[in-house]
């Protein structure tokens, strides 16, 4: 029996210190999709999401709520729990910062970094955003603020270093040597010039809170929370000695890039661990074209728009509107826009008028097929080839045009089904009528497996209005094709239209 590939993605995990929004819910759907196109691929998929629960920032958050910080997050962490199941993702597992297995590594880690003389105490002086749990030099302020806008403050205190610096040659090397270590390429070069302009070396210590992992024979110090939290990724396998390890792909948002391509293959080399394959920054969501921001009020609530639209309208339009690493607006109206064409008046209308057509005037069974002819068989040979299309796609995070493949293909269907016009067929060559519904119900398999990565609800109804139960993606060849006399279920309508 031969070993399924693996593959090992993540999302970032979570700052517990509010409630889950929308950048939340779009980073974790585009991982969602990953796994389970991955899992229909016949991978082994590890997929892993997760919160991030220490920190100045949730200690700070705590005390204005009247808790204590482990009381806190468990109470937060539930909403970003609860988000997981909403959206239908599908991780395998979920780690929380503040679980002994996570603490138990990281103090492991840090003892090897000590050891490998890659940490020294020293004093920090400097400037901190309590926002980001970020250090910023001079030079990197605007108007006084964080790049990102936060507040920062002038922090002086004894604090544990890592040598960073020794680490920067080593570093532009990966990025010249795996140049697909980064993605999209502006963000790889964003990276490469940060790196260039001089790292200096990054303390990983506080001592003006207690809220994170006690610094092993010096419980003074706190370790810094990105130290803690980037080690998640191996943490969460029981260690780098796990199958899964290396990760394949590390999805994070523009703002956390530097942590995730210039700290964390810092950290990883100097602990003698393996890198990871891949990191993808992907872009922000703007609301009716503004930035969004607590203090505008301008939030976008996941859970709102799924109990207003539906999951999988929600879960479609937020991978199709945007190219996946670009910045994404969401309005009201392209949303329903987007939807009714794409799945109301494309998919969803040629579902419906071929699988009604064939239960009401075939008997509800899929109509004999002996008699296709050229321009049937090209068609189908275009269907089964999409597979490989989107293939390619996903291997460079391109899920808006691998969905796009999908659009196109029932578009070619619907301008079959014109053109074939089997409802004229029926009075006047019903050998041919049933050739035509063949080649349709057989599309519209593909359609709906093809689909189920991104809807797997609407997907999942479609192929059991099919009556079809091998669901991967080793399905989409003539060998798993309908049979004629194949018995389809009542149809229904899948995708109802938006009203604006």
């Amino acid at each position: 029996m031969s070993v399924k590939p693996k593959f090992y993605i993540t999302t970032p995990i979570y700052y517990v210190n509010d409630i889950p929004h929308i950048g939340h819910a779009y980073t974790s759907l585009a991982c969602d999709i990953l796994a389970r196109f991955k899992r229909l691929d016949g991978f082994d998929v590890m997929f892993l999401t997760g919160t991030d629960e220490h920190g100045q920032k949730i200690e700070k958050s705590a005390v204005k709520a009247g808790k204590d910080p482990q009381a806190f997050t468990d109470k937060v962490y539930v909403s970003f729990k609860n988000l997981s199941q909403t959206m239908n993702f599908s991780n395998d597992d979920f780690i929380r910062t503040s679980e002994e297995r996570h603490k138990k590594y990281v103090a492991e880690i840090w003892q090897r970094l000590v050891d490998s003389g890659n940490i020294y105490l020293g004093k920090y002086s400097g400037w901190y955003a309590v926002r980001d749990e970020a250090f910023y030099s001079e030079s990197e302020l605007v108007d006084g603020k964080a790049p990102t806008g936060a507040d920062v403050e002038w922090l002086e205190e004894p604090s544990y270093f890592f040598k960073l610096s020794a680490w920067q040659d080593k570093l532009l090397k990966l990025y010249e040597e795996s140049p697909n270590f980064i993605a999209p390429p502006s963000r790889r070069n964003e990276v490469i010039s940060f790196v260039k302009s001089g790292l200096t070396d990054l303390s990983v210590s506080r001592t003006s809170f207690k809220w994170g992992i006690p610094v092993p024979g010096d419980e003074q110090h706190v370790i810094y929370v990105w130290l803690d939290a980037l080690f998640n990724y191996i943490s969460a396998l029981g260690g780098e000695n796990s199958h899964y390890w290396p990760c394949d792909l590390h999805v994070v948002g523009k703002d956390i890039l530097r942590f995730h391509a210039v700290y964390w293959p810092a950290f990883l080399m100097a602990a003698g661990i393996e890198l990871p394959k891949k990191v993808f920054a992907h872009g922000w969501w703007t609301n009716e074209g503004v930035k969004i921001s607590k203090s505008l009020g301008n939030t976008i609530n996941p859970v709102n728009l799924v109990e207003e639209f539906g999951l999988d309208y929600v879960r479609y339009f937020m991978m199709k509107e945007v190219p996946f690493g670009n910045d994404g607006n969401y309005s009201r109206s392209s949303f329903i826009s987007r939807v009714n064409a794409d799945l109301a008046n494309n998919i969803g209308n040629l579902s419906q008028r071929v699988l009604s057509f064939i239960y009401k005037n075939c008997e509800m069974k899929v109509p004999y097929s002996s008699t296709l002819n050229d321009k049937d068989v090209e068609f189908l040979n275009f269907a089964y080839q999409t597979i490989d299309k989107i293939r390619k796609e996903i291997d460079q995070q391109g899920i808006n045009h691998a969905i796009q493949f999908i659009i196109d293909l029932s578009a070619k269907a619907n301008e079959y089904i014109d053109r074939e016009a089997p409802w004229n067929l029926r009075k006047t060559d019903v050998e041919r009528m049933g050739s035509v519904l063949y080649t349709l119900a057989e599309v519209i398999r593909v359609i709906a497996i093809l689909l189920q990565p991104i809807m797997p609800d609407a997907s999942g109804k479609i192929l059991d209005i099919l009556n079809v139960k091998e669901r991967s993606f080793n399905t989409l060849n003539k060998d798993f094709a309908l049979k004629e006399g194949h018995e389809i279920n009542e149809p229904f309508g899948v995708f109802p239209r938006l009203e604006g």
